[in-house]
């Protein structure tokens, strides 16, 4: 086995891709979801059929009181965790002007996005600490965060702000713990087919082909999981710190 990793929102789109491609590399892996659904289930199952250890794991990583618990239980699952994703993370409420932006929805965004983000990362980084680690395995938190966290999308400005916000949250803990041998990374998605995005893809779509990528094709999980799989086996180790955009080539500066 390669390592043991935790992905957070982890029962279907990019975080089910990470997961799948994670388990492709012989890592054991749990998934986190807020709810028992049938798709964390079945997720479940294609992780198996890898033939690795694998669980799913019903916590709200909002709830920073979890945070342990959830750590534990995923440990129990699928052996010492190398390996933390936190990939969960919501949208706006509703797109629209920032003038009209209420507190629910940017509070929405921070607590999951940011917050529980920075929180996950802190209790996983104090478990690896407290303990001996297998200096032949590679040990690392990736952090999924958005192009947005650079590329302003006024009709979604709270989710922009949490995203800038976690990225910080990347370089803190990559700068933390790099005497330590413990790397941090953060995976920049673009335009991505998931659930989250079917109700624009088609705008989207049309956008993509006038060139608002360079790359003429919007994005899929599997992008993502390819990235946080090379990351997470060590193949990048000497880029800690650094953000990957997946995205295509949306946000390069063009003129």
């Amino acid at each position: 086995m390669k390592g043991a990793a935790l992905v957070t929102g982890g029962r279907r789109g990019i975080g089910k891709a990470i997961a799948l491609a994670l388990a492709a590399k012989g890592f054991g892996v749990a998934i986190n979801a807020e709810a028992d659904t049938p798709d964390l289930a079945k997720t479940v199952e294609e992780l198996r059929a890898f033939g690795v250890a694998a669980e799913g794991i019903v916590a709200d990583v909002a709830k920073i009181g979890m945070h342990g618990p959830l750590l534990k239980a995923a440990e129990a699952a699928v052996g010492p965790l190398t390996t933390l994703v936190n990939n969960a993370g919501v949208t706006v409420q509703s797109r629209g002007d920032p003038l009209k932006v209420e507190a629910e929805s940017y509070d929405r965004c921070q607590n999951i996005n940011t917050r529980a983000m920075f929180f996950l990362c802190q209790a996983f980084a104090k478990q690896l600490l407290d303990r001996s680690r297998d200096k032949t395995l590679h040990h690392a938190i990736i952090n999924i965060t958005s192009c947005n966290a650079e590329a302003v999308s006024v009709s979604r400005a709270e989710y922009c702000i949490s995203k800038a916000a976690a990225s910080m949250v990347t370089k803190i803990f990559a700068v933390r713990l790099g005497p330590e041998n413990i790397n941090a990374y953060e995976i920049q998605p673009g335009v991505i087919k998931t659930e989250m995005t079917a109700p624009v893809l088609a705008d989207y779509n049309k956008r993509i082909a006038k060139g608002l990528t360079l790359s003429p094709r919007a994005g899929t999980p599997e992008d993502v999981g390819d990235i946080a799989a090379a990351l997470a086996t060590g193949k990048l180790a000497y880029c800690t710190g650094q953000a990957i955009r997946a995205d295509g080539g949306l946000v390069v500066p063009r003129f």
